[in-house]
Order: structure tokens, then sequence, then C-alpha cells
């Protein structure tokens, strides 16, 4: 399949999407140190029903700036990056509100490129050598995670080695599994830990761990800010087969539970775990996660401080690993979890604020809203700007939150408009009704805002197929958003939909962990790759 290549800024060709974000941002503030105050704002008229047009060349001063730029007329830019823990301040709904309602400014549609992958080999080195440390290892910033599913390497082709790493500051592996008496485990033993590689001997003395497990650990070596977790769940194993009821319903089980996910950090080399519960069905399940996620805080610390680490392996600090969750957007699933206690054991809760509207609705819908519509109501059966009011009246700091958008579309066929009938749902990139972001807008569809509802999508007049997704501007416009309202970050379901040239917003400075002395591999127990890693396997 055909990638699509990103926007290119005003600051060279050779700019993409993201380096066209941080020009602008980076001009704002040059801005504002030199006049003291953000530039004045002017109006503007937004647009519903109009084709994405080509954009209006940017000053880089005046009144126009701000308002061409970022389109949020009457707004502060918040220029200093929220911190990744948690945060005291937290926005009433009329600021949550007030937050989404602006009118943007209108960008270029992307352009088809062939993605190229990269051929850079990987030199390893001995394991007492210094790691590499993060440019900018003081600075905290706003998270970017992308989930990567063990499914990507397959029909999808999508390896590790697309995966823009210095784009990200984490990446949750999807997705491992847990059985009837608490036990996690991998899902699928040739994509995870046994597909070798180009660059993969066959004749490695020892016991080694290869595959997608392996191939991440070297993004790590080559990317010292980006922590990798590995997920557990997701909606087949959690929800359709209800996998998560059995073993959170003992301590006995919760117990075990924490003590693999403990003994696969252990052995693969994660930085932490992400446990995706789709959903807990009562208040006492809620309990039961509350209860689960505590007990894994406290193994997952425990480990930490067994750790020895010194001299030989080049002063690294002591590890925190990591503890997220997904999170649902819907009220009938995140009304039975303790929200407020969850973030606190937390490191971040990514909000799967997505898939509000599908094959399962009557009618059409935007899938990924930032507010309702009173013009077209059943266009918005839900909005992401309620969803954030529900998190921080429960008491989660908005710093805890990142904000998820889907890197797919979900589609209608043989409807008339938003919020009408339809008949079908296309046959999608690789299921029914969803198509990948990189494939959109399909041949001879065009794209549309609505500004009411704050969301994009496209139009086929000749099918009457219509696709939700986030456009490339519209991706754009929320990175404003959550800096606006504080939040931690952003995540993106899942990385392999996206065009392979563009990856995230910007990099988080704390470094990743590279030491696992206890596992049972040797490749990753005696340092899988080091300070001079200068890449990946070839394909």
């Amino acid at each position: 399949m055909m990638a699509q290549e990103a926007p290119r800024g005003q600051g060279g060709d050779g700019c993409n999407w993201y380096c066209w974000i941080e020009e602008r941002i980076a001009r704002l503030e040059r801005f504002m140190l030199t006049n003291g105050d953000i530039p004045p704002l002017v109006n503007e008229t937004s647009f519903t029903g109009t084709a994405v047009s080509e954009p209006e060349p940017v000053e880089t001063s005046g009144a126009n700036y701000y308002s061409t730029t970022f389109g949020t007329p009457g707004l502060p830019y918040i220029s200093t990056l929220a911190p990744a823990e948690p945060s005291t301040s937290i926005p009433s709904s009329n600021e949550i509100v007030q937050a989404f309602t602006f009118s943007p400014a209108s960008y270029a549609t992307p352009s088809p490129t062939t993605p190229q992958p990269s051929s850079t080999l990987l030199t390893l080195i001995p394991s007492h050598e210094p790691l590499a440390q993060p440019a900018n290892f003081t600075h905290a910033g706003y998270r970017a995670v992308a989930y990567y599913g063990n499914w990507d390497i397959y029909n999808r082709n999508y390896q590790p080695q697309h995966i823009p790493a210095s784009k990200l500051t984490h990446l949750l592996y999807s997705f491992a599994i847990v059985n009837s008496n608490g036990t996690v485990f991998l899902t699928d033993t040739y994509a995870d830990t046994d597909k070798h590689y180009s660059t993969d001997s066959r004749s490695d003395a020892g016991n080694n761990v290869y595959g997608s497990i392996k191939q991440l650990q070297l993004l790590k070596a080559s990317n010292r800010n980006l922590k990798v977790l590995l997920s557990i769940g997701g909606w087949t194993y959690t929800n359709t087969n209800r996998a998560m009821d059995t073993p959170t319903s003992s301590t006995h089980g919760i117990q075990r539970f924490a003590a693999s996910c403990v003994q696969l950090i252990r052995n693969y080399g994660f930085d932490g775990v992400d446990i995706d519960w789709e959903y807990p069905s009562t208040t006492e399940q809620g309990s039961a996660f509350l209860a689960l996620l505590q007990e894994i805080r406290r193994q997952m610390d425990d480990y930490a401080n067994t750790l020895v680490y010194g001299d030989d392996f080049g002063h690294e600090m002591k590890p925190s690993f990591l503890l997220s969750i997904a999170a649902p957007a819907g009220e009938t699933n995140y009304r039975n979890m303790p929200l407020r206690e969850i973030s606190r054991v937390t490191d971040f809760v990514n909000l799967m604020t997505y898939d509000y509207a599908g094959s399962w609705d009557n009618v059409t819908g935007h899938a990924s809203n930032l507010y309702a519509s009173a013009e077209n109501p059943l266009s918005t059966p839900y909005n992401t700007a309620s969803v954030l009011a529900a998190y921080y009246a429960a008491g989660v700091p908005p710093a805890k939150l990142n904000l998820g958008m889907p890197l797919y579309g979900r589609s209608f066929t043989n409807t008339q408009g938003l919020g009408l009938p339809y008949n079908g749902i296309g046959i999608g990139s690789w299921e029914a009704g969803v198509y990948d972001f990189k494939d959109l807008p399909l041949a001879g569809a065009q794209e549309f805002y609505d500004a009411e509802a704050g969301a994009t999508y496209s139009y086929h007049n000749g099918s009457g197929m219509l696709v939700s997704y986030d456009t490339v501007p519209m991706a754009l416009r929320k990175v404003v958003d959550l800096a606006q309202q504080r939040l931690g970050g952003a995540m993106w379901w899942e990385i392999s939909g996206d065009r392979m040239d563009e990856g995230s917003i910007v990099s988080n400075s704390s470094p990743n962990w590279l030491l696992y002395p206890d596992s049972q591999f040797d490749n990753i127990r005696t340092g899988i790759s080091g300070a001079q890693a200068q890449g990946l396997g070839r394909l």
C-alpha cells in the first residue's frame, strides 16, 4: 500500500508534519519572549461542508500569526510543557468547552509517497560500555504514546523497524493475555520471540530472544527516550472472552497476575506494563481492577529496588517501571471504575477517545469528535469534551491523561451524510468498515471539517461513502488542545495505520531502562545493545 507524505512546513522542503508543528510553536515562543505576551488575536470564520484547501502563507509576527497558525482565537497557548506528573490545576467544565471552541485554519492534504524501511545495521558492543543518554536528560515534556500490535508483522508488513521511535516517548506492545489462574503470557511465539530478522544470527551461543521483542530492545538502545511497555488485554481477550474476570476475582489471582507481569519485565526487558481491560462491568470489578493495579505497582517497585547497577553499566539511574491503563470514554464503562484512585497508582491513563460511532449504530456519525453538535445531535453520540469533564470531576489530574487519537477511520456506505441512515460499511483496509489513516482519503473522496462538532471526515458523492477520521490538520488541532488543557500527552491506536514518515508530537526526555540482569535470555541479561547502537536489523 501507498503511504502519504505530511504537509511541508514553511521552513524547507524536508520538513514533515512534526517539524512543521515545532517550527510554529518555536516561532510563537520567540514572539512571546520578544514582546512579553502572546500575539494579538483576530477572528476567523470557521467553515463546514467545505473541502480542505491549501493554506495561506503563515506570518511570523503580528495579529494574524497566532490565529492562522493555531486557529484558536481568544485562548492563550500554553507554551510551557506540562509535566508528566499529576497536576493540581484541574480545568472547570466551562474551561473545557472554551478550549474546544475555535475556528481552525485549513491545511494542505498530504500527497502519496512510498515508504522506505530502515536499512541501517546495528553494531553490537559489550554491555560494560556506557549507555547512551538522552540529549535533554532533565527535560520533562508531553508524552507521545502509540500502541503496536504483534500481529502487525504479518499482512500489514509493519515491522518494528518501521516504528518512528525518535518521535515517541512510549510504545505499548500489544497484546499479552492472562489465563484463569492469573498467569500473564505472550500470545504469538513467532512474532514475539522467535522470528529472525536478517541481522539475527542462527548460531548465537546461549539462550537468546529474537522476534519483535529483540527489535524493540534495539529501538530502546538507540532511542533512550523511548519506553516500551507490554500491553495486556485488549478487546478480544477481555471483552469478547472476558479473560480478566476470573483472575481478578481472588487475591491469589491478583498476586499471580502481578508476579507474572514482573517476570515478563525481568525476562524480556520491558519498561512496565499497560492494562487494557475492556471493561470492568460492575463496581466490584472496578475495585478489583484497582487492587490489581496496586499489586502490580508494589511488585514492580520491589523488583526495581533489587536491581544492581554501577560503573559497569555507565551510571544508570534507578529504574522506575511504568504502569498505565487504557481507559474508556463511555459513561456506562468508566462509572464502574474508581478513577481518582486508579490515577494515583498509575503513571498515565490512555483515554480511548475514539470509536464514538461505527457499524453498531443505525446512523452515521463522527468517531472522534471534540464536542457535541446541537445542529445534528445524531452525528455525535459521544464527545471528547464531556469525557474530559467527567474524568476531571472524578479527580483525575489532567497531566495523567493522554488524549487518544485514531490512526484509522470508520466508514459507512450508501448514505446521504452525517446523522443519516446508511447501508453497508465498506471493505476496509484489513477489516470491514475500518480504513487505515495512510489509505485515506479514498480515491475520489473529498475531506470536510465539521466546525460545530470539531471533527473531520471524507465523503464520496458518487458512492455515498462517508469515512470519519482525523485528518492531519485535525490531529494538529488536538495537539494544541491537549496543551491548552494541560493534558499529559497524546496516544495513538495503532501505529501501523500511520504514514511511515510521521509518528507523534514531541519527545519526553526521561530515559528508558536497558539492564535486566535476571533475564533468562543471555542477550537481554548481558546487554543486547548499548551506547553505540546505530540502528536495527534489515527487514
